[in-house]
């Protein structure tokens, strides 16, 4: 498998996860999220990776109005850089172990249109597709995206002409994606995210990277993730493998022991790794050409 020579760097801006007060560099509001974004592509991201949350608490949210604020004033700054906007939220359910039946605070869980308003309102240049349901972590808490919910959301993401990031969280997820293309729902070229390191998915190790990567489509464009400590290394393990790579708070909090990062500080730090192994780092005109996108209005 070729080094990647061209890398598409995304910075995945703030996430869902329980990360707010953990570091004071994790954006939150409109603007803030907004300002990072711009932080992370002047620092070298081509795209940047979108999810919104309620202002006031900082609780994740799929509030088509957070997403139109955040699109809006990225797009005022005329930056350039490539949205990618999440579809993932409204799959979380979390049950009473003793009874399974009975759902907890934390559920959020609704069908497959029902996860694309703010896709349909904005048509950004991606949104992402999570292809499978998982055991999220320890506890009692489910990610559930089961076949005939891909089916529909693949449907209408192809519908309305924007393209699908594949998330992948395990070999079997990656096997129903094949699926999908092989029933006509998705369009070439196929856009994958790897997703390493997410109890209870695929471990964050580079023989299961290289299987899977074995086992993506006939040109696909992929990249690929881990969290915690080995986002840096996985920047490297994704481009030795062909891969293009992803960092940002989402998914780590630190540059290093003890020291909280922002987004712009893990993008640089991408695009060092980037350009020590001989390799270059992609414009966000670059990356719409090689993930099939609509070239910037």
């Amino acid at each position: 498998m070729p080094v990647n020579q061209d890398v598409i760097i995304t910075c995945a801006l703030t996430g869902a996860g329980d990360t707010v007060g953990r570091s004071p560099h994790v954006p939150v509001t409109p603007a803030q999220i907004a300002a990072s974004a711009v932080e992370a592509a002047g620092a070298g991201a081509a795209v940047v990776h979108i999810h919104v949350r309620e202002p006031e608490t900082g609780a994740p949210s799929r509030d088509p109005r957070l997403y139109r604020e955040v699109v809006e004033r990225i797009r005022e700054t005329g930056t350039d850089v490539v949205i990618n906007l999440t579809a993932g939220m409204g799959g979380d359910l979390v049950i009473d172990p003793e009874a399974p039946l009975r759902q907890l605070p934390g559920t959020d869980l609704v069908g497959g249109l029902d996860r694309l308003p703010h896709v349909e309102d904005l048509l950004p240049d991606i949104c992402t597709l999570d292809c499978g349901s998982l055991n999220f972590g320890d506890g009692s808490n489910l990610y559930v995206s089961t076949p005939d919910m891909l089916r529909t959301g693949a449907k209408r993401i192809q519908e309305l002409g924007v393209r699908p990031e594949l998330e992948i969280f395990d070999t079997g997820q990656l096997w129903f994606a094949k699926q999908l293309l092989a029933e006509g729902l998705l369009d070439d070229p196929t856009v994958f995210q790897l997703c390493m390191g997410i109890p209870w998915g695929a471990p964050a190790d580079p023989g299961v990277l290289q299987a899977m990567v074995t086992m993506l489509p006939q040109g696909a464009q992929w990249a690929s993730f881990a969290l915690g400590r080995m986002q840096m290394p996985w920047v490297a393990q994704s481009i030795l493998l062909g891969g293009h790579v992803r960092v940002g708070l989402e998914d780590n909090l630190y540059l290093g022991k003890g020291v909280k990062a922002t987004n712009g500080q893990l993008v640089e730090r991408a695009v060092r790794i980037t350009e020590s192994l001989g390799s270059r780092v992609a414009t966000p005109d670059e990356a719409r050409e090689k993930l099939g996108l609509r070239p910037r209005v």
